[in-house]
């Protein structure tokens, strides 16, 4: 299969970057807010929805960066502190402000949130590559992400997936 490769320049593109996001699990130190260039920045291993019925379930490691963002506020998250807290993405939203300004939510199991402040609409998502067999496909626990099987997955524990850095982001 072909590695993903998505832009989204206005809310109904967000919406489909949304849809391949769904089910993508991180870690809170993987994600990273460059003030200086208005960029914020996270490496997924996102759940591949492509995979056939008759297929084993799949993750791939993908990267993704939010342009012209202005402020970024976190509810339940706190990548300084608990680099290692495993996330899982349920979903990112996008509610308008004075055109084409506004808010994208990246919304987490659990009801933790990153809200992101932007002048408009501007997000790439990449796959980067790897590729690997999922355990199961995800299920969602309203008590929290801890509980979704898909955040055991063995990829959290590949050194070479969990340093953002090695595996520059699209």
């Amino acid at each position: 299969m072909e590695l993903l490769k998505l832009a989204a320049l206005d809310p109904e593109d967000l919406t489909i970057i949304s849809a391949h996001l769904q089910d993508a699990i991180l870690r809170a130190g993987d994600l990273t807010y460059l003030a200086a260039e208005h960029r914020f920045v996270l490496c997924v291993r996102r759940f591949d929805w492509s995979a056939g019925p008759g297929e084993p379930p799949r993750r791939r490691l993908a990267g993704v960066h939010f342009e012209r963002v202005l402020g970024v506020r976190t509810r339940g998250i706190a990548p300084g502190r608990h680099a290692d807290a495993t996330l899982s993405l349920l979903a990112v939203t996008f509610e308008p402000g004075d055109a084409p300004s506004g808010a994208v939510t990246l919304v987490f199991a659990g009801g933790a949130a990153i809200r992101l402040e932007v002048e408009c609409v501007e997000v790439r998502l990449k796959d980067l590559g790897p590729v690997w067999e999922a355990q199961e496909r995800p299920a969602h626990d309203p008590q929290g992400p801890t509980q979704d099987p898909a955040l055991q997955d063995p990829a959290l524990q590949d050194p070479k997936l969990q340093d953002p850095a090695r595996n520059a982001p699209a």
